[in-house]
Protein backbone atom coordinates (compact mmCIF):
# COMPACT_ATOMS: atom_id res chain seq x y z
CA UNK A 1 0.00 0.00 0.00
CA UNK A 2 1.57 2.73 -1.33
CA UNK A 3 0.75 6.60 0.95
CA UNK A 4 0.87 9.99 -0.59
CA UNK A 5 0.98 12.35 2.14
CA UNK A 6 -0.66 15.34 0.26
CA UNK A 7 -2.23 18.43 1.63
CA UNK A 8 -5.71 18.65 0.19
CA UNK A 9 -9.10 19.88 1.21
CA UNK A 10 -11.25 17.73 2.92
CA UNK A 11 -14.89 17.90 1.87
CA UNK A 12 -16.75 18.35 5.54
CA UNK A 13 -19.98 17.27 3.27
CA UNK A 14 -19.22 13.55 2.45
CA UNK A 15 -16.92 10.95 2.37
CA UNK A 16 -16.00 8.78 -1.06
CA UNK A 17 -17.59 5.54 -1.47
CA UNK A 18 -19.59 4.33 1.00
CA UNK A 19 -22.20 1.66 0.81
CA UNK A 20 -26.14 1.36 0.49
CA UNK A 21 -27.80 0.75 3.15
CA UNK A 22 -30.87 -0.74 2.21
CA UNK A 23 -32.18 -2.74 -0.96
CA UNK A 24 -32.89 -0.28 -3.65
CA UNK A 25 -31.57 2.61 -1.89
CA UNK A 26 -28.96 5.23 -3.85
CA UNK A 27 -27.10 7.21 -1.39
CA UNK A 28 -25.31 9.76 -2.90
CA UNK A 29 -21.10 9.90 -3.12
CA UNK A 30 -20.35 13.62 -1.35
CA UNK A 31 -17.95 13.85 -4.01
CA UNK A 32 -17.14 17.73 -4.07
CA UNK A 33 -14.19 18.91 -2.05
CA UNK A 34 -14.77 22.16 0.15
CA UNK A 35 -12.98 23.61 3.43
CA UNK A 36 -10.03 23.94 4.98
CA UNK A 37 -8.47 20.97 6.61
CA UNK A 38 -5.39 18.67 5.39
CA UNK A 39 -5.70 14.81 4.79
CA UNK A 40 -3.85 12.12 3.70
CA UNK A 41 -4.52 10.93 0.25
CA UNK A 42 -4.22 7.05 0.56
CA UNK A 43 -3.80 5.10 -2.76
CA UNK A 44 -4.49 1.60 -2.24
CA UNK A 45 -4.22 -1.77 -5.05
CA UNK A 46 -7.01 -3.39 -6.02
CA UNK A 47 -5.78 -6.47 -4.08
CA UNK A 48 -5.23 -4.33 -0.56
CA UNK A 49 -8.02 -4.70 1.93
CA UNK A 50 -9.33 -1.82 3.74
CA UNK A 51 -7.20 -2.48 6.95
CA UNK A 52 -8.86 -1.18 10.41
CA UNK A 53 -6.24 0.61 13.00
CA UNK A 54 -7.94 0.30 16.38
CA UNK A 55 -4.60 1.75 17.72
CA UNK A 56 -6.20 5.18 16.64
CA UNK A 57 -9.20 4.59 19.23
CA UNK A 58 -7.05 3.55 22.27
CA UNK A 59 -7.70 6.84 23.83
CA UNK A 60 -11.82 6.38 23.63
CA UNK A 61 -13.60 6.06 26.85
CA UNK A 62 -11.96 9.34 28.74
CA UNK A 63 -16.04 10.17 29.09
CA UNK A 64 -17.31 7.14 30.40
CA UNK A 65 -17.41 6.24 33.75
CA UNK A 66 -16.38 2.39 34.14
CA UNK A 67 -17.70 1.53 36.95
CA UNK A 68 -20.88 1.98 35.42
CA UNK A 69 -20.40 -0.15 32.15
CA UNK A 70 -22.27 -3.55 33.00
CA UNK A 71 -20.96 -5.78 30.04
CA UNK A 72 -16.99 -6.03 30.61
CA UNK A 73 -14.83 -6.09 27.70
CA UNK A 74 -14.31 -9.25 25.68
CA UNK A 75 -10.85 -10.36 24.51
CA UNK A 76 -10.91 -11.36 21.53
CA UNK A 77 -9.37 -11.43 17.87
CA UNK A 78 -10.72 -8.80 15.15
CA UNK A 79 -10.00 -9.45 11.48
CA UNK A 80 -8.54 -6.41 10.22
CA UNK A 81 -10.51 -6.36 7.13
CA UNK A 82 -14.01 -6.23 8.99
CA UNK A 83 -14.76 -2.78 7.21
CA UNK A 84 -14.51 -4.11 3.98
CA UNK A 85 -17.17 -6.85 4.18
CA UNK A 86 -20.05 -6.64 2.19
CA UNK A 87 -23.03 -4.12 3.35
CA UNK A 88 -25.19 -7.68 4.08
CA UNK A 89 -22.69 -9.08 5.77
CA UNK A 90 -21.56 -5.74 7.87
CA UNK A 91 -25.85 -5.92 8.73
CA UNK A 92 -25.43 -9.50 10.37
CA UNK A 93 -22.70 -8.45 12.14
CA UNK A 94 -23.90 -5.66 13.95
CA UNK A 95 -27.22 -7.82 14.60
CA UNK A 96 -25.42 -9.96 16.20
CA UNK A 97 -23.64 -7.79 18.07
CA UNK A 98 -20.22 -8.24 16.59
CA UNK A 99 -19.39 -4.56 17.70
CA UNK A 100 -20.00 -5.23 21.32
CA UNK A 101 -16.80 -7.67 21.72
CA UNK A 102 -14.55 -4.91 21.85
CA UNK A 103 -14.87 -1.22 22.97
CA UNK A 104 -11.91 -0.20 20.38
CA UNK A 105 -13.81 -1.89 17.06
CA UNK A 106 -16.76 -0.27 18.11
CA UNK A 107 -15.40 3.30 18.30
CA UNK A 108 -13.28 2.60 14.66
CA UNK A 109 -16.42 1.21 13.11
CA UNK A 110 -18.75 4.36 14.36
CA UNK A 111 -16.40 6.55 12.97
CA UNK A 112 -15.20 5.17 9.51
CA UNK A 113 -19.64 3.91 9.19
CA UNK A 114 -20.22 7.51 9.94
CA UNK A 115 -18.02 8.98 7.36
CA UNK A 116 -19.73 7.13 4.96
CA UNK A 117 -22.85 9.26 5.34
CA UNK A 118 -23.61 11.25 2.67
CA UNK A 119 -24.13 14.82 3.81
CA UNK A 120 -24.43 18.61 2.86
CA UNK A 121 -21.39 20.54 1.52
CA UNK A 122 -21.14 22.49 4.33
CA UNK A 123 -21.11 20.01 7.03
CA UNK A 124 -19.53 21.69 10.08
CA UNK A 125 -16.19 19.46 11.29
CA UNK A 126 -13.74 19.31 13.59
CA UNK A 127 -11.84 21.97 13.53
CA UNK A 128 -14.76 24.44 13.14
CA UNK A 129 -16.03 22.65 16.40
CA UNK A 130 -12.87 23.62 18.50
CA UNK A 131 -12.82 26.99 16.77
CA UNK A 132 -16.57 28.04 17.86
CA UNK A 133 -15.86 25.88 21.27
CA UNK A 134 -12.73 28.39 22.04
CA UNK A 135 -14.63 31.29 21.14
CA UNK A 136 -17.74 30.16 23.48
CA UNK A 137 -16.03 29.10 26.24
CA UNK A 138 -12.87 30.04 26.31
CA UNK A 139 -13.63 32.57 29.45
CA UNK A 140 -16.69 31.06 30.43
CA UNK A 141 -17.76 28.07 31.99
CA UNK A 142 -20.11 25.74 30.16
CA UNK A 143 -22.40 26.20 32.87
CA UNK A 144 -22.64 29.62 32.26
CA UNK A 145 -24.39 29.34 28.56
CA UNK A 146 -28.22 27.88 28.78
CA UNK A 147 -28.52 24.81 26.24
CA UNK A 148 -30.11 25.25 22.71
CA UNK A 149 -33.77 26.59 22.75
CA UNK A 150 -34.89 23.32 20.64
CA UNK A 151 -34.04 21.25 23.73
CA UNK A 152 -36.23 23.29 26.58
CA UNK A 153 -38.35 20.53 28.28
CA UNK A 154 -36.21 17.56 26.50
CA UNK A 155 -34.71 14.96 28.55
CA UNK A 156 -30.90 14.42 28.39
CA UNK A 157 -29.85 11.11 29.71
CA UNK A 158 -26.29 10.91 30.02
CA UNK A 159 -25.85 6.92 30.29
CA UNK A 160 -22.90 5.99 32.02
CA UNK A 161 -21.14 9.50 31.22
CA UNK A 162 -18.97 10.45 34.04
CA UNK A 163 -18.72 14.32 34.80
CA UNK A 164 -16.11 15.28 32.45
CA UNK A 165 -18.54 13.76 29.36
CA UNK A 166 -21.37 15.12 31.01
CA UNK A 167 -19.81 18.93 30.62
CA UNK A 168 -18.85 17.51 27.08
CA UNK A 169 -22.14 16.58 26.08
CA UNK A 170 -23.39 20.03 26.89
CA UNK A 171 -20.48 22.05 24.73
CA UNK A 172 -21.57 19.72 22.09
CA UNK A 173 -24.57 20.35 22.25
CA UNK A 174 -24.56 24.09 22.60
CA UNK A 175 -22.38 24.11 19.72
CA UNK A 176 -24.31 21.96 17.48
CA UNK A 177 -27.44 25.06 18.71
CA UNK A 178 -24.88 27.46 17.37
CA UNK A 179 -24.19 26.00 14.07
CA UNK A 180 -27.32 24.64 13.01
CA UNK A 181 -29.73 27.15 13.90
CA UNK A 182 -32.13 25.21 11.52
CA UNK A 183 -32.91 22.66 14.34
CA UNK A 184 -36.22 23.36 15.70
CA UNK A 185 -36.64 20.89 17.88
CA UNK A 186 -35.24 17.35 17.80
CA UNK A 187 -35.69 15.77 21.23
CA UNK A 188 -33.56 12.15 20.10
CA UNK A 189 -30.33 14.52 19.78
CA UNK A 190 -28.99 14.41 23.21
CA UNK A 191 -29.39 10.90 23.77
CA UNK A 192 -27.68 10.14 20.14
CA UNK A 193 -24.42 12.54 21.51
CA UNK A 194 -24.16 10.94 24.84
CA UNK A 195 -24.02 7.36 23.08
CA UNK A 196 -21.83 8.59 20.50
CA UNK A 197 -19.58 9.88 23.66
CA UNK A 198 -19.16 7.01 24.89
CA UNK A 199 -16.75 5.83 21.99
CA UNK A 200 -15.28 9.49 20.84
CA UNK A 201 -11.56 10.46 20.95
CA UNK A 202 -12.68 13.70 22.16
CA UNK A 203 -15.59 16.29 21.78
CA UNK A 204 -14.36 17.36 18.23
CA UNK A 205 -14.98 13.65 16.30
CA UNK A 206 -18.44 13.24 18.69
CA UNK A 207 -19.57 16.82 17.17
CA UNK A 208 -18.07 16.46 13.62
CA UNK A 209 -19.81 12.68 13.43
CA UNK A 210 -22.96 14.08 14.79
CA UNK A 211 -23.04 16.79 12.50
CA UNK A 212 -22.47 14.48 9.78
CA UNK A 213 -25.99 12.96 10.91
CA UNK A 214 -27.61 16.06 11.18
CA UNK A 215 -26.95 17.04 7.53
CA UNK A 216 -27.45 13.38 6.05
CA UNK A 217 -29.06 14.07 2.52
CA UNK A 218 -29.37 10.25 1.47
CA UNK A 219 -32.49 9.47 -0.43
CA UNK A 220 -35.64 8.89 1.76
CA UNK A 221 -33.19 8.79 4.76
CA UNK A 222 -33.30 10.78 7.68
CA UNK A 223 -31.10 9.87 10.68
CA UNK A 224 -32.70 12.79 13.13
CA UNK A 225 -35.55 14.42 13.00
CA UNK A 226 -35.01 18.31 13.46
CA UNK A 227 -38.03 19.72 13.57
CA UNK A 228 -41.45 19.89 15.65
CA UNK A 229 -43.32 18.67 11.81
CA UNK A 230 -41.16 16.38 11.03
CA UNK A 231 -41.07 14.92 14.95
CA UNK A 232 -44.55 14.79 14.96
CA UNK A 233 -45.04 13.03 11.82
CA UNK A 234 -42.59 10.12 12.74
CA UNK A 235 -44.83 9.71 15.84
CA UNK A 236 -48.00 9.27 13.83
CA UNK A 237 -45.85 7.02 11.13
CA UNK A 238 -45.23 4.73 14.09
CA UNK A 239 -49.34 4.78 15.19
CA UNK A 240 -50.08 3.76 11.44
CA UNK A 241 -47.01 0.92 11.84
CA UNK A 242 -48.21 -0.38 15.24
CA UNK A 243 -51.79 -0.31 13.50
CA UNK A 244 -50.97 -3.10 11.13
CA UNK A 245 -48.41 -5.00 12.74
CA UNK A 246 -49.15 -4.99 16.48
CA UNK A 247 -53.22 -5.20 16.30
CA UNK A 248 -53.35 -6.86 19.44
CA UNK A 249 -51.31 -4.45 21.32
CA UNK A 250 -52.82 -1.47 19.66
CA UNK A 251 -56.15 -2.89 20.36
CA UNK A 252 -55.40 -2.77 24.18
CA UNK A 253 -53.57 0.98 24.34
CA UNK A 254 -56.64 2.06 22.14
CA UNK A 255 -59.18 0.60 25.01
CA UNK A 256 -57.18 1.59 27.73
CA UNK A 257 -55.82 5.05 26.95
CA UNK A 258 -57.82 8.21 26.34
CA UNK A 259 -55.64 9.13 23.34
CA UNK A 260 -53.20 7.10 21.96
CA UNK A 261 -50.92 9.36 20.14
CA UNK A 262 -50.37 10.22 23.02
CA UNK A 263 -48.64 6.92 24.20
CA UNK A 264 -47.11 6.39 20.64
CA UNK A 265 -45.43 9.96 20.67
CA UNK A 266 -42.96 8.48 22.84
CA UNK A 267 -42.14 5.92 20.81
CA UNK A 268 -38.25 7.14 20.71
CA UNK A 269 -38.01 8.08 24.27
CA UNK A 270 -38.54 4.37 24.89
CA UNK A 271 -35.12 3.39 22.69
CA UNK A 272 -33.16 5.97 23.53
CA UNK A 273 -33.81 7.28 26.87
CA UNK A 274 -35.61 4.44 28.89
CA UNK A 275 -33.89 1.48 27.31
CA UNK A 276 -30.68 0.93 29.45
CA UNK A 277 -27.37 1.48 28.03
CA UNK A 278 -26.62 -2.07 26.80
CA UNK A 279 -30.01 -2.21 25.14
CA UNK A 280 -29.58 1.29 23.37
CA UNK A 281 -25.98 0.82 22.29
CA UNK A 282 -27.14 -2.20 20.39
CA UNK A 283 -30.19 -0.34 19.17
CA UNK A 284 -27.64 2.34 17.83
CA UNK A 285 -24.85 -0.05 16.28
CA UNK A 286 -28.02 -1.14 14.09
CA UNK A 287 -29.23 2.11 13.31
CA UNK A 288 -25.85 3.49 12.09
CA UNK A 289 -26.12 0.86 9.40
CA UNK A 290 -29.55 0.80 8.52
CA UNK A 291 -31.23 3.88 9.32
CA UNK A 292 -34.50 5.43 11.03
CA UNK A 293 -36.55 1.85 9.53
CA UNK A 294 -35.18 -0.01 12.28
CA UNK A 295 -35.82 2.28 14.90
CA UNK A 296 -39.39 1.64 13.89
CA UNK A 297 -39.07 -2.38 13.95
CA UNK A 298 -37.05 -2.48 17.37
CA UNK A 299 -40.36 -0.17 18.80
CA UNK A 300 -42.75 -1.98 17.37
CA UNK A 301 -40.78 -5.09 18.95
CA UNK A 302 -40.86 -3.52 22.08
CA UNK A 303 -44.57 -3.06 21.98
CA UNK A 304 -45.13 -6.78 21.54
CA UNK A 305 -43.03 -7.91 24.01
CA UNK A 306 -45.16 -5.55 26.60
CA UNK A 307 -48.54 -7.13 24.91
CA UNK A 308 -47.41 -10.74 25.99
CA UNK A 309 -46.50 -9.31 29.42
CA UNK A 310 -49.74 -7.28 30.69
CA UNK A 311 -53.85 -7.82 30.42
CA UNK A 312 -56.84 -5.71 29.79
CA UNK A 313 -57.78 -6.15 33.79
CA UNK A 314 -53.94 -5.46 35.14
CA UNK A 315 -54.44 -1.81 32.99
CA UNK A 316 -57.39 -0.90 34.22
CA UNK A 317 -57.05 2.27 35.69
CA UNK A 318 -53.36 2.38 34.70
CA UNK A 319 -51.85 5.15 33.10
CA UNK A 320 -50.32 3.59 29.89
CA UNK A 321 -47.99 5.99 28.62
CA UNK A 322 -45.72 5.09 32.45
CA UNK A 323 -46.34 1.55 32.48
CA UNK A 324 -45.17 1.07 29.26
CA UNK A 325 -42.34 3.48 30.23
CA UNK A 326 -41.26 1.32 33.28
CA UNK A 327 -41.58 -1.81 31.10
CA UNK A 328 -38.79 -0.68 28.89
CA UNK A 329 -36.88 0.73 31.33
CA UNK A 330 -37.21 -2.84 32.91
CA UNK A 331 -37.02 -4.62 29.57
CA UNK A 332 -33.86 -6.95 30.41
CA UNK A 333 -36.57 -8.45 33.25
CA UNK A 334 -38.75 -9.65 30.26
CA UNK A 335 -36.36 -10.41 26.92
CA UNK A 336 -32.23 -10.38 26.29
CA UNK A 337 -31.21 -7.79 23.61
CA UNK A 338 -30.58 -10.47 21.20
CA UNK A 339 -34.05 -12.05 21.50
CA UNK A 340 -35.32 -8.18 21.17
CA UNK A 341 -33.36 -7.74 17.94
CA UNK A 342 -34.09 -11.25 16.89
CA UNK A 343 -38.05 -10.31 17.43
CA UNK A 344 -37.61 -7.12 15.76
CA UNK A 345 -35.84 -8.25 12.33
CA UNK A 346 -38.78 -10.82 12.24
CA UNK A 347 -41.60 -8.44 11.15
CA UNK A 348 -41.85 -7.72 7.66
CA UNK A 349 -42.45 -3.94 7.56
CA UNK A 350 -42.56 -1.84 4.16
CA UNK A 351 -39.47 -0.76 2.58
CA UNK A 352 -37.30 2.46 3.62
CA UNK A 353 -39.03 4.41 0.42
CA UNK A 354 -42.81 2.88 1.97
CA UNK A 355 -41.99 4.42 5.12
CA UNK A 356 -40.68 8.08 3.45
CA UNK A 357 -43.40 8.22 1.82
CA UNK A 358 -45.87 7.53 4.53
CA UNK A 359 -43.94 10.21 6.57
CA UNK A 360 -44.66 12.58 4.25
CA UNK A 361 -48.09 12.12 3.98
CA UNK A 362 -48.44 12.25 7.68
CA UNK A 363 -46.17 15.77 7.35
CA UNK A 364 -48.57 17.21 4.81
CA UNK A 365 -51.79 16.21 6.74
CA UNK A 366 -50.14 18.32 9.86
CA UNK A 367 -49.25 20.98 7.38
CA UNK A 368 -52.64 21.60 6.16
CA UNK A 369 -54.15 21.47 9.66
CA UNK A 370 -51.42 24.41 10.34
CA UNK A 371 -49.46 22.35 12.59
CA UNK A 372 -45.82 23.39 12.58
CA UNK A 373 -44.74 24.58 15.57
CA UNK A 374 -44.65 22.82 18.87
CA UNK A 375 -47.98 22.73 20.65
CA UNK A 376 -50.57 21.13 23.06
CA UNK A 377 -50.86 17.60 21.14
CA UNK A 378 -54.55 17.48 22.51
CA UNK A 379 -55.95 20.21 21.08
CA UNK A 380 -54.82 19.16 17.34
CA UNK A 381 -55.01 15.25 17.77
CA UNK A 382 -57.65 14.25 19.76
CA UNK A 383 -60.38 15.17 17.03
CA UNK A 384 -63.59 13.52 18.99
CA UNK A 385 -64.36 14.65 22.53
CA UNK A 386 -64.72 11.92 24.34
CA UNK A 387 -65.94 13.72 27.18
CA UNK A 388 -68.87 14.44 25.35
CA UNK A 389 -69.40 11.78 22.90
CA UNK A 390 -72.86 9.86 22.84
CA UNK A 391 -74.34 7.27 20.17
CA UNK A 392 -76.91 4.42 20.56
CA UNK A 393 -74.28 2.57 18.51
CA UNK A 394 -71.19 2.50 20.30
CA UNK A 395 -69.54 3.24 23.36
CA UNK A 396 -67.13 5.99 23.95
CA UNK A 397 -64.31 2.53 24.30
CA UNK A 398 -65.50 1.46 21.52
CA UNK A 399 -65.30 4.76 19.58
CA UNK A 400 -61.77 4.94 20.65
CA UNK A 401 -60.89 1.70 19.12
CA UNK A 402 -62.74 2.31 16.15
CA UNK A 403 -60.92 5.77 16.01
CA UNK A 404 -57.58 4.36 16.36
CA UNK A 405 -58.04 1.85 13.25
CA UNK A 406 -57.60 5.31 10.81
CA UNK A 407 -54.76 6.10 9.73
CA UNK A 408 -53.17 8.80 11.44
CA UNK A 409 -53.12 12.07 8.77
CA UNK A 410 -57.48 11.03 8.64
CA UNK A 411 -57.98 10.78 12.45
CA UNK A 412 -56.64 14.36 12.80
CA UNK A 413 -59.90 16.40 11.38
CA UNK A 414 -63.08 15.60 13.51
CA UNK A 415 -65.62 13.08 11.66
CA UNK A 416 -69.15 14.42 10.55
CA UNK A 417 -72.17 12.83 10.33
CA UNK A 418 -73.38 12.49 6.41
CA UNK A 419 -76.51 10.07 6.97
CA UNK A 420 -78.35 8.54 9.77
CA UNK A 421 -81.51 5.99 9.74
CA UNK A 422 -82.93 7.95 12.71
CA UNK A 423 -83.01 11.13 11.14
CA UNK A 424 -82.94 10.31 7.64
CA UNK A 425 -85.17 7.65 7.19
CA UNK A 426 -84.29 4.07 5.77
CA UNK A 427 -86.42 4.44 2.03
CA UNK A 428 -84.26 3.69 -1.01
CA UNK A 429 -85.98 6.79 -2.75
CA UNK A 430 -83.97 8.50 -0.71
Amino acid sequence: MLQVGLSLPRSPGGADGGFPMDEGDNTGTGEEIFGSSPVTVVITSEADTWDIDISSCLGCGQFVDWDRMQDPEQQTHIPRDILSKPPEELKKLAREGYWAVSRALRAQVYHQLIQQVSCRLVTPDALVYRDVASRLFGKMSVSAYPLPEFLEECSMPTYCLNPEGITALKKILICVGNLFPDITYSPVLPSLVALLLHYSEDEAQCFENISRLIASNAPHTSYIDQSFLAHQASCMTFGDLANKHCPAAHKLIASTSENVFEVYSKWLSWLFHDLPFNYAIRVFDVYLLEGQKVLYRIALALLKQYRLSVTSAELEGTDIKADLQAFVQNIAEHVTVDKLLERAFGIRLFSRKEIWLLQMANRKALMERGITMVQSRQSFHLAIDMQNFSSSTVTAQEMRIIWSWIPERFSLSPPMLLFSTSEDGCSLQR
